[in-house]
């Protein structure tokens, strides 16, 4: 789907097919190295039960647990994506306004649900922070991300907060919420918020893009058109062995440890960008997600070559208030990032020539 030149279908993902798997992924930001061993054993195990219908009442009590909810404040969803289209079909409003940059797929799935949706864009001079002023007072459904892909934005919680107004649904997604030390600004369990839905994704820190498994919190009487919505046995029996593990006391505290981990590892990779300022690049700071965006001269002409040393980095046109000079770069471990900016500092030494 392709609005004003962006292509709203296009993910990391794409970067990594075909003749890109072999390449060193920075494009799609699934935390390196999951799911960890204990987490697919749990996964194999469910498989004895897929005789049976599935069956997401523990999963669901596990999540609404986890967060200090009601289980009827809780919706499981084939990843977070599937909820951006239970949303779209099932919420009757007039005028969406969608925050970008920002993960495409909600406006594509607004659009495809024959919404005309309004785009609040979010600019580089202001460190692509949100101001609350700039949403249409009209508009009776929200989405931002928080911390927000591409951007790395985290946006405080009370900011947030001034976005609720009676008889508006906000939709905050935090798919990488899990990934900031101490998941502070997060709004997941609060009950306070009026017309509050929160996204979670579960594929991204444990390496699940591949089951889909994520969930919906929100009051409920939204959560029940939602579940209206939702085709019969929407998450399948191993996906919710997943997502009743990763909500776990022990999935809860290696998430925490994977946060720090991330965040010393994304230092690493800023620090080692700086050194290309005078190559033109610009990192989005601060960075508090998995991943980094960047600014820099001939990006395009950058990822092609990059791609031939070796690495795959996920181009940045196909968002709402970007262009082709920018890129967003998955945080990975030292090592790599070593190996990256070497490769960074051929590629961008062949296209000044």
């Amino acid at each position: 789907m392709h609005t004003d030149g962006h292509d709203l279908r296009h993910h990391g993902d794409a970067e990594v097919r075909d003749d890109g798997s072999a390449l060193v992924d920075l494009a799609v930001n699934v935390r390196a190295d999951t799911p960890p061993d204990w987490l697919r054993e749990h996964v194999a195990a469910s498989l004895t039960g897929l005789a049976a219908y599935p069956d997401g009442r523990e999963a669901r009590a596990a999540v609404a647990a986890r967060h200090g909810l009601p289980a009827e404040r809780v919706l499981l969803t084939a990843g977070a994506a599937e909820a951006f289209v239970l949303l779209a079909r099932a919420l009757k409003v007039r005028r969406p306004v969608v925050v970008h940059p920002q993960f495409t797929e909600p406006e594509a799935a607004l659009r495809d649900a024959g919404h005309t949706v309004d785009r609040v864009l979010l600019r580089e001079e202001h460190g692509f922070r949100l101001d609350p002023s700039a949403v249409p007072e009209d508009a009776d459904l929200v989405v931002v991300g928080n911390p927000t892909n591409p951007t790395s934005v985290l946006h405080p919680a009370a900011t947030l907060r001034e976005l609720a107004r009676p008889g508006r649904t906000l939709v905050v997604d935090e798919a990488f919420m899990d990934a900031v030390p101490g998941e502070r600004e997060a709004l997941a369990g609060r009950t306070d918020v009026p017309g509050l839905v929160v996204l979670r994704s579960l594929t991204k820190t444990w390496g699940l893009a591949g089951l889909r498994i994520g969930y919906v919190l929100a009051a409920p009487e939204t959560i029940a058109e939602l579940e209206r919505a939702q085709p019969l046995w929407p998450v399948s029996t191993p996906a919710l062995a997943a997502a009743e593990a990763c909500v776990s006391p022990r999935a809860l505290a290696e998430a925490a440890h994977a946060a720090h981990r991330i965040a010393a590892d994304r230092a690493h990779l800023v620090a080692g960008l700086a050194e290309f300022a005078s190559d033109g690049l610009r990192v989005v700071e601060p960075a508090e997600g998995p991943f980094v965006l960047v600014r820099l001269p001939r990006a395009a002409a950058v990822r092609h070559h990059l791609r031939g040393l070796g690495f795959a980095v996920r181009r940045g046109d196909t968002f709402p208030g970007l262009d082709e000079g920018w890129l967003r770069l998955a945080v990975r471990d030292r090592g790599t990032v070593n190996r990256f900016l070497q490769a960074l500092d051929q590629a961008l030494t062949i296209t000044s020539r």
